[in-house]
């Protein structure tokens, strides 16, 4: 059976014990909670992921998430541009969790922030900070309004070069072994 474009929350978890799902986020915000069951691949490692996705597919259903459908939406077109079919859940995680279904976090990991909310602390931080510092240098006024337009060039396109930057921090990074008993599990 081939799965749709998009699962909402409640066909999916109809479907969770079929799917195999391939959580997309940081791996500090697939610890913070994830679907029961999920593999966390970070988007940026996707590319390296593909034959052993690859396999999985050939063994049944993909589900790819994230925390709003956004990073999924990106991850299902890379896949399909490799010739792997996947769906996405609709509202992603955030939709799952608001809706009362099981979320897994691992015992004794550290929760970190969404993405999203990093963006915001980062970007609502860096525009103070111009407003702050340009009251002796006016000058530093142009940080807040390069934030700003980032702000907007982010909402226009659906993209945001912040959180790229953020999910290159070390908590927002795999650990090596990790990925690799990630992309082990989906082999086999």
């Amino acid at each position: 059976m081939t799965t749709p474009t998009a699962l909402a929350p409640a066909q999916a978890r109809a479907r969770l014990h079929e799917l195999t799902v391939i959580d997309v986020r940081t791996p500090g915000e697939y610890a913070s909670g994830h679907l029961p069951g999920a593999h966390n691949i970070p988007l940026d490692h996707l590319e390296a992921a593909l034959p052993a996705l690859r396999t999985a597919a050939g063994r049944g259903d993909l589900l790819v998430v994230c925390a709003s459908g956004a990073r999924s939406a990106t991850a299902s077109a890379i896949l399909a541009e490799n010739g792997i079919t996947a769906a996405t859940l609709t509202g992603g995680t955030s939709a799952w969790a608001r809706l009362g279904h099981d979320v897994h976090r691992p015992a004794g990991e550290r929760t970190v922030w969404a993405m999203e909310r990093q963006v915001r602390l980062a970007a609502g931080s860096l525009v103070l900070a111009g407003l702050a510092v340009g009251r002796r240098r006016p000058a530093a006024r142009w940080l807040s309004a390069g934030i700003a337009g980032g702000l907007v060039f982010s909402a226009l396109t659906d993209t945001c070069g912040m959180a790229r930057v953020l999910a290159k921090l070390p908590h927002n990074r795999p650990r090596p072994a990790d990925l690799d008993a990630t992309l082990a599990a989906l082999s086999g």
